[in-house]
């Protein structure tokens, strides 16, 4: 994300401002519904498709790069998007192919939820506490504890090793801090935590 977003308000580069605020927030938190959507009906779409649910989530990635590459050629920005995202991959193309690659490469739904849940949870909760006016202390401190509750309730619902809570929630946290000019916040949020779970998983096995 660039400099020029982190020191304006998101509300004023938002196509439709407040009201596109609200529904970019929306979009993000109902991504929330995407792995219980992907373990409930993923394999049965795959199968009328003729394809594998690995495949299936694959062919969707790049549906929705297509439809973003279309976007950009036009230079378009649509309801809820920031004003610089005409020139750039946006915030959701980011979203989408992250969370895809959490499905194609996460080991099982214990890992899925709690990588998909702090990006699309988290995310907004780090903005809005900025919004907020809280310094950075504060920000990294209430969204840390947020996270670590996001991660013992999926200890709590899908299993997901209790321990990792007091790694991941920190990590999410900080994987959302980097500020780069053409990446978007919710690239890195995703893929650096599901990098470290990959680096893991020979460990988490033997527990």
């Amino acid at each position: 994300m660039s400099e020029q977003v982190e020191l304006t308000n998101p509300v004023e580069l938002s196509v439709g401002g407040m009201g596109g605020h609200i529904f970019r927030r929306s979009i993000h938190i109902g991504m929330s519904f995407l792995p219980f959507i992907y373990f409930e009906w993923g394999e049965s779409l795959s199968e009328k498709l003729n394809l594998t649910l690995p495949q299936f989530v694959s062919v969707v990635v790049f549906l929705l790069i297509a439809a973003e590459l279309t976007r950009l050629k036009f230079g378009l920005t649509i309801y809820g998007q920031r004003e610089y995202e005409s020139k750039q991959i946006s915030a959701l193309g980011w979203g989408a192919f992250g969370i895809g690659l959490v499905f194609v490469m996460a080991p099982t739904e214990e890992y899925i939820w709690p990588l998909i849940l702090s990006l699309s949870l988290g995310d907004p909760f780090l903005g809005e506490m900025r919004r907020l006016g809280l310094n950075t202390r504060n920000v990294v401190l209430s969204s840390t504890i947020f996270l670590f509750f996001v991660w013992i309730g999926c200890w709590y619902f899908v299993n997901t090793p209790f321990w990792l809570a007091f790694l991941f929630a920190p990590l999410c946290v900080l994987s959302e801090w980097p500020r780069l000019r053409y990446i978007d916040d919710n690239a890195t949020m995703v893929l650096i935590p599901l990098g470290m779970i990959l680096l893991l998983e020979p460990f988490l096995l033997l527990m």
